[in-house]
């Protein structure tokens, strides 16, 4: 502090005569420096404004850099494809083709799957927390440790062969699962119902 109060109070050296006033060079720099910051802030700022607003999440996996997290991919088709731990949050994929892909990992954390086909898929440890599934097709899939919380809804799902092992459901998820359960999942070999402990 002793420093920076003497630097600030040392006199000027006396000027010569018929000199020219010194320049201030220091001030000007520090001027255009700080101008061209706001200018390159300015531009960033208008870069945003006018960008496309897909590129605000982009979904992590095998799919790449693809958006895949946010985003309204209604009847878009993933079928047989890769797509370990692919992140799909809060998504719309109402109608979206994912028969025969490999999901294992992959969150579709509150995304909205009406009436998707996720037939044949695996989708072991998937999260379906908040999701919707509501008349989606998940016949013969693989549900294997996938983590289904809150108001994730089945209603009218088709379960035909579903393996739901070490699924935690809620007791009226189960109870309504229950009803509609049947068929051996034929890549496990588990029967739906006695995946879910159907009584």
């Amino acid at each position: 502090m002793d420093i920076l109060g003497a630097l600030k109070l040392a006199p000027s050296p006396p000027a010569l005569a018929g000199a020219a006033p010194p320049a201030t060079p220091a001030r000007s720099s520090s001027v255009h420096f700080h101008l061209a910051n706001a200018g390159a802030a300015a531009l960033v700022a208008a870069s945003l404004l006018v960008a496309d607003p897909s590129l605000a999440f982009i979904g992590g996996g095998p799919y790449g850099k693809q958006v895949t997290r946010g985003q309204d991919l209604t009847g878009k088709d993933f079928s047989g494809l890769t797509l370990v731990k692919q992140d799909f949050k809060t998504s719309i994929l109402r109608q979206a083709n994912f028969k025969g892909a490999n999901l294992l990992g992959a969150s579709f954390f509150d995304a909205d799957l009406t009436s998707a086909d996720l037939s044949d898929s695996d989708l072991r440890g998937a999260d379906f927390s908040l999701a919707n599934l509501s008349k989606a097709n998940l016949t013969n899939a693989n549900l294997e440790g996938a983590l289904v919380t809150g108001n994730t809804s089945f209603k009218g799902a088709k379960i035909t062969g579903t393996d739901f092992t070490d699924v935690p459901l809620r007791d009226d998820q189960r109870e309504y699962l229950c009803k509609i359960a049947d068929g051996v999942n034929s890549t496990t070999g588990n029967d739906t119902k006695e995946t879910l402990f159907c009584s």
